[in-house]
């Protein structure tokens, strides 16, 4: 199958702020009175809504205030990444520079919000590059499912077998498989999984691997 575009995750497989969330969730966890432990944020990883709030109140308790948990995870990231700044994946800009001489569209699919995907990418200088950006807070439900991965098939005009998907958490991976694409696994935070090797196209080191399936 020819790939007519590559769809790109964001955090955690362009660029290297997958470890502030991995950091900042038990801490914003703690200030509300729960312990969250370091498995428990690793498997938030890409974890959209509605899954998210749901598996934070199955572990914790319906009486967890999700929406003010979240944000002052995202207050207290948002200050060490003003102060640290923000770093792009190995083989981030060297994979957007060979698809761009291909002549092959790239997108972001995030759970991010548009704003902020805006800022980091800007901030890395990687927002030239992308044709799309989409972010879950579009569609009904994010990552595990296939909503944002169909939703960005569909404004890049595409079928989703037409799609090469770079992911790095075992969420995204599930979400981009369901869509029905072909998805490499880029592995960030923890080795690859046992389980997801059947639900992938391939797994690559780096960004710059990804060429070798284009």
């Amino acid at each position: 199958m020819e790939t007519k575009a590559v769809l790109f995750d964001m955090d955690g497989t362009l660029i290297d702020t997958e470890k502030y969330y991995r950091r900042f969730w038990p801490l914003a966890m703690k200030e509300f009175g729960y312990d969250m432990t370091d498995e428990q944020a690793l498997f938030m990883r890409s974890l959209g809504r509605p899954f998210a709030p749901r598996q934070l109140k199955e572990w914790f308790g319906e009486d967890l205030d999700y929406s003010a948990v979240r944000a002052r995870r995202t207050e207290m990231m948002e200050e060490c990444l003003d102060r640290e700044g923000i770093r792009r994946k190995p083989g981030a800009l060297e994979i957007l520079k060979e698809l761009k001489r291909r002549g092959i569209p790239a997108a972001v699919a995030t759970a991010t919000p548009l704003e902020r995907t805006e800022k980091y990418l800007e901030k890395t200088g990687l927002r030239p590059y992308f044709e799309r950006l989409i972010s879950a807070t579009q569609v009904p439900e994010g990552k595990p499912s296939p909503d944002i991965y169909l939703y960005a098939c569909k404004q890049l005009g595409l079928k989703p077998e037409e799609c090469l998907v770079a992911e790095d958490s075992p969420n995204g991976v599930m979400s981009a498989y369901r869509a029905g694409c072909r998805v490499i696994l880029v592995p960030d935070q923890t080795p690859p999984e046992e389980a997801l090797q059947k639900y992938l196209y391939g797994c690559v080191d780096s960004l710059e691997g990804i060429a070798a399936y284009l």
